[in-house]
């Protein structure tokens, strides 16, 4: 966990307890646990030098009503030389989570001066750096006046070179994260299809095998459905595969899916002016498989992973799809496209397809910001989960709990599915306003294998949010990479 950002690093270092070291920080904290008196002897030290502010604090009111991972600052303290002491309450047995929301506490406060946090025998300390870097993470590429810059972290514990160890893997997650995050974050006219590509091609260096596939290439393997979408844009349409090659080669890879719409106006369905700049985001499927296939080959995860995305853009133009329109899928089904607005199905339609035929995996998991109607019905608090398979669901609904990532089940049945009849062609690409989450999701399952375990995520509202969250600022949160993460580990890795 050495950067939070590629413009705003973050160093993080694990060092043995120094109690000398404590008067001398420019920034302090201290990590506390329950009780109303300080018990390690870094803690006693550090109420001695402040003539007992941290054993009046712990004893006062706010203090009791504190969680895990609630932080209370006080200025100014006597005896030190940091111009604020931040108290963490975090519990010898916090959970992982409790931990990480503690240390972004640390990380949504930490200033040029850096910060030495006395962390003594909390065996939290790995998940803790963890949460303080992704909190930390600032995305200000395209400001002109760049933020001071966050000062190095020393985490002061009793077994540094453990908790370093412990340390390494999330590392790896935290940098997909990011990843995702910068991706999710940049404006369109300097994250087009060519240049998301070329960001993806550029992970050759940590061993992924990268192929682009260009629109010739689409147009010879039948991608009508997808390049239908991008026909109106100066920007090519591509598909991208990221393949991942760590466990035994006679194993199937398992398959990740994004959808890439680098920018949505919604094409000749043109959306309303009000807010459309936020789809800059409609990438978000794609960035999120671009971060998990990083964090695998960061962590030389032992398993077969291939992750595709198809990447667009929809824009009005003469050339563009209208309403009205028939298009024939790879698979060779006919779709009638209703609303072009609906393209994000359009252009998983066929990767999907191409995933299946191509790699024939062992499960696949398709990510998309498909539909406002998620956001309808779920908010912007959980992820909404569609699945053929009952394992493989729960297996995903797990991981996401432990990482702390929201996501809930939805239903699919027959009397969705009847909805997508068309008049003209096979389907139909939108069926309206009722269960539009649910409706969409069984528009992909069309083109899913009946003997194929698949999820759909619609991570319409959690991808990007308007205020802080926990473990983020505003803005790209990089929900999914480490539940996706998690899932691959317990599930897929090889083990021997």
């Amino acid at each position: 966990m050495t950067e939070a950002a590629a413009n705003q690093p973050v160093a993080l270092t694990f060092t043995a307890t120094d109690l000398d070291a404590i008067a001398k920080a420019q920034g302090l904290v201290a990590l506390l646990a329950e009780g109303e008196a300080p018990k390690t002897p870094a803690a006693r030290r550090l109420d001695r030098l402040t003539k007992g502010m941290v054993s009046r604090a712990m004893a006062g009111a706010d203090w009791a009503k504190a969680k895990a991972g609630d932080s209370l600052t006080l200025a100014y303290p006597a005896g030190l030389m940091a111009e604020a002491l931040m108290l963490v309450k975090l519990p010898r047995k916090a959970t992982a989570l409790e931990a990480r929301k503690a240390g972004a506490a640390i990380g949504r406060a930490l200033g040029p001066q850096g910060a030495l946090v006395q962390c003594e025998t909390h065996p939290q300390a790995a998940e803790l750096s963890f949460g303080l870097a992704l909190r930390a993470y600032d995305f200000s590429a395209h400001k002109s006046s760049q933020p001071p810059s966050r000062g190095p972290v020393a985490l002061a514990c009793s077994s540094p070179e453990a908790v370093a160890a412990c340390a390494a893997p999330s590392a790896a997650l935290a940098e997909g994260v990011f990843f995702t995050r910068d991706l999710v974050n940049e404006p369109a006219n300097i994250l087009t299809t060519d240049d998301f590509a070329a960001r993806l091609a550029a992970m050759q260096e940590l061993g992924l095998e990268v192929e682009i596939l260009e629109e010739d290439d689409l147009k010879a393997l039948g991608m009508r459905a997808l390049l239908g979408v991008g026909q109106g844009s100066e920007s090519p349409s591509k598909v991208v595969v990221m393949q991942w090659k760590g466990g035994p080669s006679d194993t199937a890879p398992f398959a990740l899916v994004g959808k890439g719409v680098c920018f949505d106006t919604g094409g000749i369905s043109i959306k309303p002016a009000g807010g459309m700049e936020e789809m800059t985001m409609d990438m978000g499927g794609a960035a999120v498989v671009a971060g998990v296939m990083r964090t695998l080959a960061l962590r030389k995860a032992k398993a077969n992973v291939v992750g595709l995305v198809g990447l667009v853009e929809n824009m009005p133009d003469g050339r563009a799809q209208r309403p009205g329109d028939v298009v024939r899928s790879m698979k060779g089904d006919t779709i009638e496209v209703i609303n072009t607005d609906a393209e994000g199905r359009l252009v998983l339609a066929d990767v999907l397809w191409y995933t299946q035929e191509r790699f024939k995996p062992s499960g696949m998991i398709d990510l998309a910001t498909l539909t406002g109607a998620i956001i309808v019905a779920l908010g912007h608090e959980n992820t909404g989960v569609f699945s053929n398979d009952d394992a493989l669901c729960n297996a995903f609904l797990a991981a996401a709990q432990a990482e702390g990532e929201g996501a809930w089940r939805m239903p699919m049945g027959e009397g969705y599915d009847a909805k997508l009849k068309s008049r003209v062609a096979d389907i139909v690409n939108s069926c309206g306003r009722d269960g539009g989450s649910i409706t969409a999701a069984h528009f992909l399952r069309r083109f899913v294998k009946d003997d194929m375990p698949w999820i759909h995520l619609d991570i319409a509202g959690t991808a990007l949010l308007k205020t802080d969250s926990t473990l983020a600022p505003k803005g790209a949160t990089g929900w999914g990479v480490m539940a996706l993460n998690r899932l691959i580990r317990d599930r897929f890795e090889h083990k021997g």
